[in-house]
């Protein structure tokens, strides 16, 4: 249970750090405070993409289906993250460019990203028998997971981009946030990380009882 209330104090802390702190970025002003909220998304997109690699690699070993589930989950909430990094990256180009979409590199490899992982719960809607569906989309999350960090990290620093850059590392790699802006972040990056380990947990154990009573059945 402390651990529920911990989470709850520090995603508090941090929504409300984030608004009654400067701007982490003056020059871009008041719309840059969602750096504190889009990053972690994305984070925990990636994140939650390679949960559902190592689990489909488990699947693939063990053939148990308890690892088709996790890896299931992992993939949802990544994908959950996604949009939402999508959404909250929207509203930033709607604030700093004028629209809400502009085919920016950036948002053209995270609108990528989100079609090669609906095509991931395509493909499980798709097969009946449950054992093929497991193996196949097992197969297909590896691959697809070899995507994520080209189209996360190295094809926005290859195109020319409207994204602010250096705005978390300089290219020296030394960070190029202050102190405060720094706090908040990390603070940022450790609850969303923490909330996203809580539900899938709770996923987690809600499936191992489905399955077992499943099982029984």
């Amino acid at each position: 249970m402390w651990c529920k209330w911990l989470l709850f104090a520090g995603m508090s802390a941090m929504i409300v750090l984030s608004f009654i702190l400067p701007a982490p970025q003056q020059q871009i002003g008041e719309s840059s405070r969602i750096l504190y909220y889009h990053v972690p998304q994305a984070w925990i997109s990636v994140l939650a993409f390679a949960l559902s690699m190592i689990y489909s690699i488990r699947y693939l070993k063990n053939k148990s289906l308890i690892e088709d589930d996790r890896a299931t989950t992992a993939a949802a909430l990544g994908f959950v993250f996604c949009f939402l990094a999508t959404i909250s990256g929207s509203i930033f180009a709607r604030t700093a460019w004028g629209s809400f979409w502009n085919w920016d590199p950036r948002e053209t490899s995270i609108f990528v990203l989100l079609l090669i992982y609906g095509a991931y719960f395509a493909l499980r809607g798709a097969i009946e028998i449950e054992e093929r569906r497991a193996a196949l989309t097992a197969v297909y999350s590896i691959f697809a997971f070899i995507t994520v960090p080209f189209l996360i990290f190295v094809v926005p620093r290859v195109l020319p981009s409207l994204h602010p850059e250096d705005s978390i590392v300089a290219r020296d790699l030394s960070f190029s946030m202050g102190t405060s802006v720094r706090v908040v972040f990390f603070l940022s990056l450790a609850v969303f990380t923490a909330l996203f380990l809580w539900i899938f947990s709770l996923a987690r154990r809600v499936q191992a009882l489905i399955r077992s009573r499943l099982e029984e059945v």
